[in-house]
């Protein structure tokens, strides 16, 4: 993970560490949102991955689907449609 995306994965721990035990775990997606911003913010880098991860917060409401929606891909990268590949 690069510098920068480091430091936006913070305030994704600090929501996991303080909030998300308070909120409780009424996730629509698998994975959460959280799980998914840290993995597209190692896959994808701090620009492209926050953009990720604030759209998929932006698909998380009572109108929206649900399921399993795994981060996509860095083009260029062939997938190997394992669930939890690489991590």
């Amino acid at each position: 993970m690069t510098p920068l995306a480091h430091l936006a994965a913070l305030p994704v721990r600090a929501y996991r560490l303080i909030f998300s035990p308070w909120v409780g775990h009424n996730c629509r997606y698998q994975p959460t949102c959280s799980a998914y911003a840290l993995e597209a913010l190692e896959k994808h880098g701090a620009i492209k991955g926050s953009w990720l991860a604030l759209r998929r917060i932006g698909r998380c409401h009572p109108f929206g689907s649900d399921g399993y929606d795994p981060v996509p891909d860095p083009k260029g990268k062939p997938s190997t449609g394992k669930a939890g590949d690489g991590h």
